[in-house]
């Protein structure tokens, strides 16, 4: 068995999943991170569990942050607004998320030995989210070098985001290429047993299956188009 461990940020949706596959390919032992922040539904933890168990993780946890809010996930402004091109940042953005989920991903990691950290941020197909930019990355390895027992004594954990320059059809084409169980993830920020097709990550999700050639392997409330066959 190998000794190589890696946390893996692990939401049960598309991008994580295939972030998580990327780990996996890559030999590393993985220790899966969820988190229970106050989104209104509970599919998405409900499917992290599906796939940390398909791929043997050596643990799974479920960490719930109190007070989080500010974001229409949470129900704290108002409902979730359909899909539409615009240049702010949308009311799905979740305060601080991505800086919280590292931290504890990180105090995660030092504790079990972990050389990386997997998180499934990408830059080129998403919404805007700035704790989803290159820079955040870079800024966040920094304070690891800084901030931690092992990066002083020069052996920083290493933050791996493998999906940050692809587009959401290469994204796809690569959990194809990995194996990834795609049809057990899940990307409508509504939950629910089908998804809606409107939402930002829905039709993020069309749109990048469409790119790549691929059917869509979960089920909608309607067609949208862009390749799907459900």
């Amino acid at each position: 068995m190998t000794s190589k461990k890696a946390v893996v940020l692990l939401s049960g949706g598309l991008d994580s999943t295939i972030s998580l596959s990327v780990a996996y390919q890559e030999g590393y032992l993985v220790y899966a991170l969820s988190f229970d922040y106050g989104q209104k539904h509970r599919r998405e933890l409900e499917n992290a569990s599906r796939i940390a168990s398909y791929y043997y993780c050596k643990e799974h946890r479920v960490i719930t942050l109190e007070g989080v809010g500010g974001s229409s996930l949470t129900g704290d402004r108002g409902d979730i607004p359909p899909y539409e091109e615009r240049e702010e940042i949308p009311s799905t953005y979740v305060p601080a998320r991505n800086i919280l989920f590292l931290s504890y991903a990180l105090g995660y990691g030092e504790a079990v030995g972990a050389k990386a950290i997997f998180i499934g941020v990408n830059a080129v197909d998403y919404s805007g989210y700035p704790d989803c930019r290159p820079e955040f990355i870079d800024a966040f390895q920094q304070v690891i070098r800084v901030g931690t027992k092992a990066g002083v004594e020069g052996r920083p954990i290493i933050i791996k985001a493998p999906l940050l320059n692809l587009t959401k059809g290469e994204i796809i084409r690569l959990g194809v290429k990995n194996k990834a169980p795609l049809h057990l993830t899940t990307s409508c920020y509504h939950g629910g047993d089908k998804a809606c097709g409107r939402c930002d990550s829905c039709v993020l999700r069309i749109k990048g299956f469409a790119e790549a050639g691929v059917k869509d392997p979960i089920p909608y409330q309607e067609c949208q188009g862009g390749g799907l066959d459900n």
